[in-house]
């Protein structure tokens, strides 16, 4: 028996019947396109970026924050103030998770009067971008909050829009979307897995 009929790659038919089918989204030349782009459109949408802060939500917005800050940096020609937010204390389903894992919080100026954009890397319920506002209130009262993402999957559960959006991406909910990061920190793929 041929197990691996009518299939192709490592994986004999039935194995990637149960993985689930990936498909690659955006691949590394994409996602710096598309960062690029959203870059572009918050210089646009904030004419000067003196009063303009990224803070990248733990773990995939902090280096899509750093990115958009080194190319803002260049529009703008002037540097661009960046932090990190770890949100996971801030979660309303905190009572269901069994450890969290909480990574390092670090903004290093004060948010009042800011305009502070978060940073993600997937928007999909929008209960994360909650608590994130939730836990920036421990930093100060911001002027105003605006929201980049790399990719939005949709099947949103609370009113949140994304202000700046690399790619929309159409999933059902049983999808799963991954971008994945290299060891230094850039982001080289975005990968969606179909099926369980």
């Amino acid at each position: 028996m041929n197990l691996n009929a009518g299939g192709s790659g490592n994986y004999p038919r039935f194995a990637r019947f149960f993985m689930g089918e990936t498909i690659t989204v955006l691949n590394e030349g994409a996602i710096q396109r598309a960062l690029t782009r959203v870059a572009h459109e918050i210089a646009e949408r904030n004419e000067s970026g003196a009063n303009v802060v990224l803070v990248g939500i733990q773990r995939g917005g902090l280096p899509l924050a750093n990115g958009l800050a080194e190319t803002l940096s260049a529009i703008w020609k002037a540097p661009v103030q960046t932090g990190s937010l770890d949100v996971s204390m801030h979660r309303d389903d905190l009572s269901h998770r069994i450890a969290p894992n909480v990574q390092p919080t670090h903004i290093p100026f004060d948010v009042t009067g800011k305009t502070v954009v978060l940073v993600d890397d997937v928007l999909f319920s929008g209960r994360t971008i909650r608590a994130a506002m939730d836990a920036l209130n421990d930093f100060g009262r911001p002027q105003q909050i605006q929201l980049a993402v790399l990719i939005d999957r949709g099947h949103r559960e609370l009113p949140i829009k994304a202000d700046f959006v690399g790619k929309n991406v159409p999933t059902a909910r049983s999808e799963s979307v991954k971008v994945s990061f290299s060891d230094s920190g850039a982001p080289v793929s975005v990968v969606l897995r179909k099926g369980a």
